[in-house]
């Protein structure tokens, strides 16, 4: 019993350590759009926002799979004490990560334009994704590194990599986006198209990703050169007889990335498809560029970046999972694979639907507090916040089972499961589009439906591996009763304080109210127990608080 508290407990640390990092990144990430946002223009935005998606798909296809797959592979080898051969997979790994990720980031370039134009019908966002192009690279190199320290169970070098990357991006981002916007806006004075500013404003914004990334590459480096005499250390106390070759490494590799790579690209390629489809239709109904890509880039630009903050949460639990789960599922212990999978499902739930409700809540105050420029599109965004509120939880939870999934060795049925929603997503989107008429709300309740869909698939095939079904009433019922009473809570903090101070102290006001509503409801109502609690970074000075409080005896 005791190896079960201390793996859960190591494994939650992991995955909280991973998960701060992660949310002070995509906070960080968060705050630069804001002035991101003012400097090129909803446009600008778009322009931004497409290169970086098509960049996200081709970096998925190259080497996005090569953390998970790495981490996999390394623990079930160190679980064994192959030390050699864990190291070798490392080792295999990176000569990978450098032919695909160079393969794929010479191909961006040289596509870039028929991609744009043809694909996208967004000719000008050519700029942003060449500039891209280079980050594929050094990203799957950056890939290789933090899968092998995950594998070791430690995520603190992800996580130091992953806030020192978005530091650097914001800076470099802002400074090069104002720089090249200028830029353009001289050659529009020249005679040339007036969305040459947003468009090479986004180029510069870019440049920004790469130089991030080059530094995340270097500090991973140097973490490695660091542990290297440990690492040595350990391989010679390995005296293990078999040795693998680099052709069964690359072989075991391939078998696991390519249905990873698979799975990973339907369930994110929906972005991309979705701008695609919606661009072809609105214009086919008489919407220009500017105009539809003013819409999508509010879409993306604004609500997106919002929802990703709590959406990372549930990215960064399925990472610190996968190498446990492996180790368990190696060690046949199928009561700490399902704690695990619980744990990790209610953990996401206490935090993604506390979050939508507050979305759905304060959804427009928000957008006018971050995006003070949204004049004329305040109605449009606050009414995406509202309507895309329930993508946060269910995207959460469809991310997170399907690492699940890969993490128990099920690589083949995550890429089933997005295979047969995506289809039924596309349909429903088109007639959304066409038939009801819905513009970018089409777009929003077609994703709702494919992460409900995925997330159900998922579950049913969990519970079949694992022989288990998930509790009720501490993961959903509770989350959402205090959630629903936090959000009324926080809204009427809201209007009292808003007709004294303004829009921006009320909404401050209103978001604290609603997070200690939250909390003491969590507490009061017993969603949350004393050991998950002690499992959590911190946790005996959480409890000591709270029992101040008088919500536990």
């Amino acid at each position: 019993m005791k190896s079960k508290r201390t793996s859960s407990k190591n494994y939650l640390v992991q995955g909280s350590i991973l998960a701060a990092a992660s949310i002070i990144a995509k906070i960080i990430g968060m705050i630069y759009r804001f002035p991101l946002t003012n400097i090129l223009g909803d446009t600008g935005n778009s322009y931004y926002s497409t290169a970086n998606e098509i960049y996200n798909i081709i970096l998925m296809i190259s080497s996005f799979s090569l953390p998970l797959a790495v981490s996999k592979l390394v623990s079930e080898r160190l679980n064994r004490r192959e030390y050699r051969n864990a190291h070798r997979v490392f080792l295999c790994a990176v000569r990978f990560a450098v032919v695909a990720g160079g393969i794929a980031a010479l191909l961006t370039y040289l596509l870039a334009g028929v991609i744009t134009k043809y694909v996208m019908s967004f000719e000008l966002a050519v700029h942003a994704l060449r500039v891209l192009a280079p980050a594929i690279l050094i990203c799957a190199i950056v890939g290789a590194f933090r899968g092998y320290f995950q594998g070791y169970s430690t995520m603190v070098p992800t996580a130091v990599s992953q806030v020192l990357e978005q530091i650097v991006n914001a800076a470099v981002t802002l400074i090069c986006a104002g720089i090249m916007y200028k830029y353009g806006m001289s050659l529009a004075a020249d005679g040339g198209s007036e969305l040459l500013g947003p468009a090479w404003g986004a180029a510069g914004g870019t440049f920004g990703t790469v130089v991030s990334l080059t530094v995340a590459m270097l500090f991973m480096m140097m973490i490695y050169l660091g542990k290297k005499s440990t690492i040595r250390a350990q391989m010679r106390r390995d005296h293990t007889e078999r040795r693998e070759s680099r052709k069964e490494i690359y072989h075991v590799l391939a078998l696991t990335i390519l249905p990873i790579v698979l799975s990973t690209v339907l369930y994110n390629i929906t972005n991309v498809a979705d701008q695609g489809i919606f661009n072809k239709v609105l214009r086919s109904q008489g919407y220009t560029e500017g105009q539809y890509g003013t819409i999508w880039g509010i879409y993306t630009g604004k609500f997106r970046v919002l929802m990703n903050v709590p959406l990372s949460l549930a990215s960064c639990l399925a990472p610190s999972m996968v190498p446990s789960l492996a180790a368990a599922v190696q060690r046949r212990r199928r009561w700490d694979a399902v704690d695990k999978v619980q744990t990790s499902i209610r953990f996401t739930m206490l935090l993604t639907i506390p979050s939508a409700v507050g979305m759905a809540a304060l959804g427009g105050p928000i957008i006018q507090l971050l995006f003070p420029s949204t004049k004329e599109g305040l109605p449009l965004a606050a009414g995406i916040m509202q309507a895309g509120a329930l993508m946060t939880i269910f995207y959460g939870l469809s991310t997170l089972t399907t690492g699940i999934l890969q993490g128990l060795g099920k690589l083949r049925q995550p890429l089933i499961n997005c295979a047969v929603s995506l289809v039924f997503h596309f349909i429903l989107l088109y007639f959304l589009l066409t038939t009801a008429n819905l513009n970018i709300y089409a777009v929003i309740y077609a994703n709702i439906f494919f992460a409900v869909m995925v997330s159900v698939l998922n579950g049913l095939a969990i519970g079949r591996f694992l022989n288990y079904r998930q509790e009720i009433w501490r993961t959903f019922v509770i989350p959402v009763v205090a959630s629903v009473i936090m959000g009324a809570g926080a809204y009427i903090a809201y209007l009292g304080v808003n007709k004294l101070f303004g829009n921006a102290f009320a909404t401050c006001v209103g978001i604290l109210v609603g997070v200690i509503i939250y909390c003491v409801g969590l507490v009061s109502f017993r969603g949350i127990t004393l050991e998950e609690i002690a499992a959590m970074p911190k946790g005996h000075l959480i409890i000591k608080f709270i029992r101040k409080l008088g919500l536990l005896r």
